[in-house]
C-alpha cells in the first residue's frame, strides 16, 4: 500500500473514529432505554408469573383475585407503587403500548425487543378478556386505595381487600368501558398479522365494550365510591367514546359506522370544542384530535373534511402549546428552567412522557405527507418538532440540572429511593419470611438506604417547577412511578434510536 494510501485510510479512520466519538458523548443511548422500558412492565405484574419472567425479585401475586365474586381476576398490571388494579389507567396503558407498536413496530423489532413489547400488551389484554364477563359487565377494579395504602407491604404478602367492583347496565361506566374498547382495538390491530385469531377476539371485545358504553351513559367513578380520590374520571366520558370509536375505526379497516360516529359527536361530544394542554389516562382529546387530524387526507366528502379540520385545528393548538408557540402565554405549556414541560405538581413526567409521544408521531405523520405544523407564531417543519420531543427525553435520560436520569436503573445517577412497595422490601425470592402490613412502614418504609430492588425502567414523578428533585421514599409526588409514565415512551425511544443510526450512518458516508 502507497504512503498516499495509507494516510487516506489513517484519516478516514480518525474521522470516523470522532464521528463515533461525538455520538457516543452526546447522545444518549436510546436502545437500552427502550429494552429498560420494556422490563419496568414485568415488575408490575399481578397473578402467577410465566417461566421467562426476566424480574427475578417478583414472584406470584394476587393469585386469588376476583375469587370471593365468583370471577377470575388474576393478572393485569399494579398500576404504580400499591397493589390495587385500577381498570382506567391499566387501559390506557394497553392503548398506548399499542399505539407505540402500531406506529414504530418495525424500529422495535430492529433494537430486538418486538416480542417483550407484544407480551406487555397482551399480559393487559388476557386480563382485560377475563374482567369483561359479559356485553355489559366489566369488573372495573381489584383492591381499594384507602385499605391498600394503610399497609407497606410485598404484592407476594398481600394482607388488604381483595375487594373487585364492576360497571354494567344499572352502574354505567362509559370511560372505562371506552378506553378499555381503545386499548383492546388497538391492540387487534397489533395480533393482526401475528395472531389473527387473538386479534379478532381482542376486536369483538372492544365492539361490545363501547357499544355497553355508548348504549348505558355514565361516568365510572359515579358508580365505583372507591376509585374518586385515586382515578376519578374529570373529563367525563365523552373523550374516552371519541377516542374508542376511533381506534374502532382503525381496528375494523376503516368501517364508516365508527367515523360517522366521530364526525357526528364532534361538537355535543367536545372532540372540536376543547383546545386542552394535557394528554393523560383521563383526559383523551388530545389524542383524539391527533387521531382524527391524520385521517383528513383520506375524508370521503366535504363535510367529512370540515370537521376533520377542526379536529386537526384542536390538535395544532396542542402540539403548538407544547412547542411554545401560541400567541398567549397563557395558552402554552409552561416550562422549567431546563427546559421541561411542567403541567402540574404531582406526577408530571406523565404528561411529559404522553407529549412528547403525541410530538413524535405528528412530525413523522407530517414528513411523510409533506406537511408543516401551522402555529400562531409561524409554520414550524417536522424536524424541529422531532428535535423538541427528543429535548424532552433527552432531559429524562440525565441531560437536566440534577443530571440525573429519571428513568431507574438508566445512567449511573437515577432515584434510588422509589416510592414502590415491592421495591422497597427484601425480594420475596431472597427471604420468604411474611412481612406484615405494618411492619413494612416500621423496618423498610422510612429507611434512607436505596431500595433492595432496583424498579429499571420505571419512569418516576420527576422534578418541580425549578428542576428540583428530592430522592425520599415518602415524596411519592416526585418518587412514584406509573404505568401510563413509561408505556409512551416505548415508541418514542425506538423512533430516536432509529434517528440517531440513522444521523451516524449519515455522517460516516458524508466522509
Amino acid at each position: 500500500m502507497g504512503e498516499q494510501s495509507k494516510l487516506s485510510l489513517r484519516h478516514c479512520c480518525l474521522i470516523l473514529f470522532s464521528v463515533l466519538t461525538i455520538s457516543s458523548t452526546t447522545a444518549f443511548d436510546y436502545g437500552d432505554a427502550l429494552m429498560k422500558s420494556l422490563l419496568y412492565f414485568e415488575s408490575q405484574r399481578s397473578g402467577r408469573l410465566p417461566y421467562n419472567q426476566r424480574v427475578t425479585w417478583r414472584d406470584h401475586s394476587g393469585l386469588t383475585d376476583g375469587l370471593e365474586q365468583g370471577v377470575d381476576l388474576v393478572g393485569g398490571y399494579y398500576d404504580a407503587g400499591d397493589h390495587v388494579k385500577f381498570g382506567l389507567p391499566m387501559a390506557f396503558t394497553v392503548t398506548m403500548l399499542s399505539w407505540s407498536v402500531i406506529e414504530y413496530r418495525d424500529q422495535i423489532a430492529d433494537a430486538g425487543e418486538l416480542e417483550h413489547a407484544l407480551e406487555a400488551i397482551k399480559w393487559g389484554t388476557d386480563y382485560f378478556i377475563k374482567a369483561h364477563t359479559s356485553p355489559n359487565v366489566l369488573w372495573a377494579e381489584v383492591g381499594d386505595g384507602d385499605t391498600d395504602h394503610y399497609c407497606w407491604q410485598r404484592p407476594e404478602d398481600m394482607t388488604t381487600s381483595r375487594q373487585a367492583y364492576k360497571i354494567d347496565e344499572k352502574n354505567p361506566g362509559s370511560d372505562l368501558a371506552g378506553e378499555t374498547a381503545a386499548a383492546m382495538a388497538a391492540a387487534s390491530i397489533v395480533f393482526k398479522k401475528t395472531n389473527p385469531h387473538y386479534s379478532h377476539l381482542l376486536l369483538h371485545h372492544a365492539q361490545e365494550l363501547f357499544e355497553f358504553g355508548d348504549k348505558y351513559r355514565g361516568k365510572y367513578d359515579g358508580s365505583i365510591g372507591v376509585v374518586k380520590s385515586y382515578y376519578a374520571s374529570v373529563s367525563g366520558f365523552m373523550d374516552e367514546l371519541l377516542w374508542a370509536a376511533l381506534w374502532l375505526h382503525e381496528a375494523t379497516d376503516k368501517e364508516d359506522y365508527y367515523l360517522k360516529y366521530v364526525i357526528n359527536k364532534a361538537h355535543c361530544f367536545g372532540g372540536i370544542g376543547w383546545a386542552i394542554s394535557e394528554f393523560s389516562w383521563d383526559v383523551k382529546y388530545a389524542g383524539v384530535q391527533v387521531l382524527a387530524s391524520m385521517l383528513l387526507e383520506k375524508a370521503k366528502h366535504e363535510h367529512e373534511g370540515h370537521v376533520l379540520k377542526q379536529y386537526r385545528s384542536k390538535a395544532e393548538y396542542y402540539l403548538c402549546s407544547c412547542l411554545n408557540k401560541n400567541n398567549a402565554t397563557s395558552d402554552n405549556v409552561e416550562r422549567t428552567p431546563g427546559g421541561l414541560l411542567y403541567i402540574r405538581q404531582w406526577n408530571n413526567m406523565q404528561y411529559v412522557s404522553t407529549a412528547t409521544f403525541l410530538l413524535t408521531v405528528y412530525s413523522d405523520f407530517l414528513r411523510n405527507s409533506n406537511q408543516h405544523l401551522r402555529c400562531p407564531t409561524g409554520t414550524i417543519d417536522p424536524e424541529e418538532i422531532l428535535s423538541f420531543a427528543k429535548s424532552q427525553v433527552d432531559y429524562i435520560l440525565g441531560s437536566n440540572p440534577m443530571n440525573m436520569s429519571y428513568l431507574v436503573g438508566y445512567g449511573s445517577k437515577y432515584p434510588i429511593r422509589v416510592h414502590h412497595r415491592g421495591a422497597s422490601i427484601v425480594s420475596y425470592r431472597e427471604n420468604k419470611g411474611f412481612i406484615g402490613c405494618t411492619q413494612g412502614y416500621d423496618n423498610w418504609y422510612s429507611r434512607v438506604e436505596p431500595n433492595p430492588n432496583v424498579l429499571v425502567g420505571a419512569l418516576v414523578g420527576g422534578p418541580d417547577c425549578r428542576d428540583n428533585f428530592m430522592d425520599q421514599r415518602e415524596n411519592y409526588m416526585q418518587t412514584e412511578a406509573c404505568t401510563y409514565n413509561t408505556a409512551p415512551l416505548v415508541g418514542v425511544f425506538a423512533r430516536l434510536l432509529q434517528l440517531e443510526e440513522n444521523l451516524e450512518v449519515e455522517l460516516v458516508a458524508s466522509y
